[in-house]
């Protein structure tokens, strides 16, 4: 057996030999300890009174011989003492939700602006921020993103960040241009998010970019055609209530997302989607849905509709065919 393996149970290696002495040698004292082990006594006692405390050890108190306590029985007895310590642990920190507000507010009071406003500059500083806000918004995001298609590089940045929050319960209304969804990877990524219960619109054109985080905070580039040349963002004022007054008017002009037919499905197809090259991949590497929809971070719902829409795309009659006529067109 390895040294100190009772460690997990938060038992010392001087403590787990001490038990380990005495299941060798039951009915010994203190003082054997010191001599067989070549410790001091207020070591010996120190490791006995602590083995003693989790119910390791038992003395008989007539001649201070020591037992210890039947190995199968120890181990249950300090499984569930640490699982009793990990569940108080787990309710601690899930009742410390009162630093998020702290570290918010070390958030929104960092470079001070008379007015609210904080800018800033270049495409990294904005990034920072824009996952910082996501990370700790708590209740609602709100955007308007004018964008004709995302990049795999976006898609991937977005995707975790995305999720985790719609995870965390927190709504996603998001407003994008139809164009967007000529783009089959955009198109394809966008309604997975609606799939994780986000709220997409489609508006048919807009000048405006915006992102809203709870309420509170606003960000607006400074050039909405060069995202590049810095973005603005507002705190807890009356600029952040004028920007959500302008998301709402988008929103209740802008169609829902399900009732848009997908105008890449209208166009010819040279090749499959970055999503659709990883399900193909995935078809032929995993055996269940289940583990195919982990592999590519959607629901199962979501990774069969794309093998279904694949097996019609590609005129299979199973999935074994598609793969097939997929390895012959090079698509895979």
């Amino acid at each position: 057996m390895g040294d100190n393996e009772m460690s997990v149970f938060g038992v010392s290696a001087a403590e787990e030999t001490v038990y380990r002495h005495f299941l060798r040698n039951p009915g010994t004292t203190t003082e054997d300890v010191q001599l067989l082990l070549h410790t001091t006594p207020d070591s010996a006692r120190a490791c006995v009174a602590r083995l003693r405390e989790l119910r390791l050890l038992h003395p008989e108190e007539s001649d201070r011989r020591i037992f210890p306590t039947d190995p199968e029985t120890a181990v249950a007895r300090l499984i569930d003492q640490r699982v009793h310590a990990l569940h108080q642990e787990f309710q601690r920190v899930t009742r410390s939700r009162h630093v998020i507000d702290g570290l918010l507010a070390e958030q929104f009071t960092r470079k001070p602006h008379p007015l609210g406003i904080e800018q800033l500059e270049g495409l990294a500083q904005i990034r920072n921020r824009i996952d910082d806000l996501a990370f700790f918004a708590r209740e609602e995001i709100l955007s308007v993103e004018p964008y004709t298609k995302l990049s795999p590089e976006n898609i991937a940045r977005s995707r975790p960040l995305d999720l985790r929050c719609l995870r965390r319960g927190v709504q996603i209304r998001n407003v994008v241009i139809r164009e967007a969804l000529r783009d089959r990877a955009t198109a394809a990524y966008l309604r997975e998010l609606a799939e994780h219960g986000a709220m997409i619109r489609v508006t048919e054109q807009s000048a405006e970019r915006l992102l809203v985080y709870d309420r509170k905070a606003a960000l607006v580039p400074l050039d909405p055609r060069d995202t590049s040349r810095g973005a603005l963002l507002a705190h807890r004022s009356g600029l952040v209530s004028n920007i959500i007054a302008l998301f709402e008017k988008i929103w209740d002009q802008a169609t829902d997302l399900g009732r848009v037919d997908d105008p890449a499905d209208r166009e010819p197809k040279d090749g499959p989607s970055e999503t659709e090259r990883r399900v193909l991949v995935s078809m032929c590497s995993v055996g269940k849905d289940e583990a195919g929809a982990r592999e590519l971070g959607v629901s199962v719902r979501t990774y069969r509709r794309h093998v279904a829409d694949l097996m019609q795309t590609l005129g299979a009659a199973s999935r074994a065919h598609a793969a097939l006529l997929a390895r012959e067109r090079g698509w895979i």
